[in-house]
């Protein structure tokens, strides 16, 4: 696989100044009281959810040490670390957390000895565990956590706080070498908690999606539906047990570019029983393709009504 894929890690900062200061605090709480914008916390905010290693336990804590450690420019960084769903579905569910935690407290002390800042930075992190509302598999167990950091780092040379920099020019690119370690820290993870083949199994998984895909080059489209234009029924693999029935399309992705992208009906079943209904649904479509009476009212597709 490409492991640039393996895991996300996104690196943002906010000014000290008095709006960003307001913000800062908005999104302590938000980060301490919700899992995602829908989805509120799983367990009550305060120290239980924080894990503390110099930033604090609690929103107050953690926005007074922002304003204690601030640079000139920069009053927080805020860090995502987010692993590949495929590859977390791998992981058993009760070791998910541990994986996370691991996965943030290895990257945050690597990190920074790759750096060389040998007496580390403050941090403080929260793992969150939204459920993906991505188009073509929604619904995914998506732990991630955020990392809170000062503008300032403590250098014991000089005895004194610099200002924290995260550069990305010609001669040190601080963003591509968190990316680096975060994804030396996932494969490693990997191998202990899903086991030496996952990188197999996850390639084998990509292929099996990829020839699931031809269905919209080898055939004719087996329907036509409004606002969406032509469409294949189909089956996605969701992971090594479970797959998704619906339809491909083209659609717009992230990047505002026209893709070829799954739209799942009905998820969570077996292979075979994916298929056969797969079969089914291509069958509608065709006795539908002429008419234009299809109920859109719950979304722009349709959703038929399977006989299991």
């Amino acid at each position: 696989m490409d492991r640039k894929q393996m895991c996300v890690s996104n690196v943002k900062y906010k000014k000290p100044t008095q709006h960003e200061g307001k913000r800062m605090k908005n999104l302590l709480k938000y980060l301490t009281y919700r899992e995602s914008r829908t989805e509120k916390a799983r367990q009550r905010g305060g120290r239980e959810r924080w894990l503390d290693r110099g930033m604090g336990g609690s929103v107050t804590e953690i926005a007074d040490r922002c304003d204690a450690y601030q640079s000139e420019h920069v009053l927080m960084f805020s860090i995502v670390i987010n692993p590949n769903v495929d590859l977390i579905r791998m992981v058993p569910p009760e070791r998910r957390e541990q994986f996370v935690r691991q996965l943030t407290e290895r990257t945050m002390n690597d990190f920074f000895d790759a750096r060389g800042i040998d007496t580390g930075v403050e941090w403080s992190a929260v793992l969150h565990h939204r459920q993906t509302d991505g188009d073509e598999a929604p619904g995914q167990h998506n732990p991630h956590s955020h990392v809170v950091l000062p503008g300032t780092y403590y250098d014991a040379d000089e005895g004194r706080r610099k200002p924290l920099y995260f550069s990305r020019n010609r001669e040190v690119n601080h963003i591509d070498m968190l990316h680096e370690v975060t994804q030396e820290n996932m494969a490693a993870l990997m191998d202990r908690f899903a086991g030496p083949d996952w990188e197999q199994r996850y390639d084998a998984l990509a292929a099996v999606r990829e020839r699931q895909e031809q269905v919209a080059t080898i055939e004719e489209a087996h329907g036509y539906e409004p606002e969406i234009g032509a469409v294949w029924a189909g089956v996605r693999r969701t992971d090594e047990d479970t797959s998704a029935v619906g339809f491909y399309g083209y659609f717009k992705n992230r990047e505002d570019e026209t893709t070829l992208q799954f739209r799942p009906v009905m998820d969570n079943l077996d292979h075979d029983e994916a298929e056969l209904l797969s079969i089914q649904l291509k069958e509608q479509l065709r006795d539908r393709r002429d008419q234009r009476d299809i109920d859109t009212s719950a979304g722009l597709h349709p959703a038929p009504d399977f006989e299991l």
